[in-house]
């Protein structure tokens, strides 16, 4: 039988439960040592530079930003935070 130890990201303790299932699925752990939760491999979906320039051209087509967010399916304050970042953000 295969064991594995999962370690807090928080941490570093080994001392973890189980704690139910994100929405996505994954295992929730919580430690015993510092109390934080956190998810079995966790990974950021973040958006992909083509899809940030696809919404950069929208917002620069003068569309709201609502319409924006409704259309890409993203928050208003994602947005936000992509316009003032801008497009030199895009580039390498």
């Amino acid at each position: 039988m295969v064991q594995i130890t999962v370690v807090c990201c928080h941490c570093g303790s080994d001392r973890l439960v189980k704690n139910g299932h994100a929405s996505n699925g994954k295992q929730k752990y919580k430690c015993h040592e510092c109390g934080k939760q956190s998810r079995e491999n966790p990974s950021t979906p973040g958006l992909s530079p083509e899809r940030e320039a696809e919404i950069l051209r929208a917002y620069e087509e003068r569309q709201s930003m609502r319409g924006i967010a409704r259309t890409f399916k993203i928050s208003r304050m994602t947005l936000a935070d992509l316009v003032k970042k801008g497009p030199k953000r895009l580039l390498p």
